[in-house]
């Protein structure tokens, strides 16, 4: 039998403590789970955990994100919603499905995940930011089968705080309220007339003219979940967790956008990012044809090498960089508050290279 290259044996000793993790968390909870027992139901030793998780809340994250991942994995709905109130109809119906019930053995497995990240500012803002993303696509998906209705945000923002609701109801008190009449009160918000409009950012720095080469590294797309070139023409967008919303910016001015998420913190909040991605990917598959998803490709660059390439050497939960690129060439660069606006927006100096 032939030996295992050592990224071989990591990623099965990965496999392997997230297994174990998996059983010890929906058997403990995360609180009581001890991170000497997944090493033993992993038949690995404590430091082998360690090596592939930085801590306890990381590794169950990574498990979270794993069932995310398996959700998202399931044969998209053959007839999906056409019309907003049939979108979120369908999206409703594919989170109520999920909701444990008292007696399901892994009921136990996410209820400490929303405790979790409350319990601490490394988490709790950017997990705020991550589900303002979660609102602005399913806002921007609801806009396109129905472009007459103006802005949508506001809708998908009530419909993820009834649908959060109702899972925290769910671990809290089994059997309270009918699932499905949280659906049709989803339905109904698009008829509600909730006030919403996009407001321009207050503040817009100069966008720079930046001459420069624009050769990204070969990227994954975890919002569609396939291998993606950004090497075309358009804004890419640079953001911290702490700035996610900021993508709106560029996604309300430019036609082709690459959301590039990058973080201080990768350990804990890259497992985190993954985990709200993939579960946003199969809502959607669920509710909406792809035809309706906005035109964005989303990296969650983990190591920072998109962000080198695009010139950002250093990174941090707070980063804003927003570049427009054409024909493998940096035009423009803005940095701070308004920069995918700015980027999105601004007139390339004579000279830069853009197409006439």
């Amino acid at each position: 039998m032939a030996r295992l290259t050592r990224a071989q044996t990591q990623e099965r000793n990965r496999a392997k403590v997230l297994a174990a993790a998996r059983e010890e968390f929906t058997e403990r909870g995360f609180r009581d789970a001890k991170i000497d027992v997944i090493a033993e139901r992993a038949e690995l030793t404590r430091g082998a955990v360690y090596s592939n998780f930085p801590g306890k809340r990381a590794l169950y994250f990574a498990v979270l994100a794993a069932e995310a991942e398996r959700f998202a994995a399931q044969p998209p709905e053959p007839d999906p919603g056409l019309t907003p109130a049939e979108a979120l109809g369908a999206f409703a119906r594919a989170w109520v499905a999920r909701l444990p019930l008292a007696t399901d053995p892994d009921a136990r497995l996410g209820v400490d995940l929303l405790p979790e990240i409350l319990a601490d500012e490394l988490t709790h803002r950017p997990y705020a930011q991550l589900l303002r993303f979660d609102a602005i696509v399913l806002g921007l998906v609801l806009e396109r089968l129905s472009p007459s209705s103006g802005r949508l945000v506001r809708v998908a923002e009530a419909a993820l705080t009834m649908l959060h609701g109702a899972s925290q109801l769910a671990a809290a008190a089994p059997g309270f309220g009918e699932p499905f009449n949280v659906v049709r009160a989803c339905e109904a918000l698009p008829a509600l007339g909730l006030s919403d409009t996009w407001p321009e950012p207050p503040i817009v720095p100069q966008a720079k003219a930046a001459g420069e080469t624009w050769s990204p590294p070969e990227v994954f797309d975890a919002l569609r979940e396939r291998p993606a070139r950004i090497d075309g023409d358009g804004v890419v967008a640079v953001l911290g967790l702490h700035r996610l919303s900021a993508a709106e910016e560029a996604l309300r001015a430019a036609k082709d956008v690459t959301l590039v998420v990058v973080t201080g913190q990768p350990g804990e909040l890259v497992p985190l990012t993954n985990l709200v991605l993939a579960d946003l990917r199969g809502l959607l598959k669920r509710s909406c044809p792809h035809s309706a998803w906005p035109d964005v490709r989303v990296i969650v660059d983990e190591t920072g090498a998109v962000a080198a390439a695009a010139g950002v050497s250093a990174v941090s939960d707070a980063t804003e960089t927003a570049l427009r690129v054409h024909s493998g060439h940096i035009l423009l660069r803005a940095e701070g508050f308004g920069a995918c606006h700015a980027a999105a927006t601004s007139t390339v100096p004579a000279g830069s290279g853009e197409p006439r």
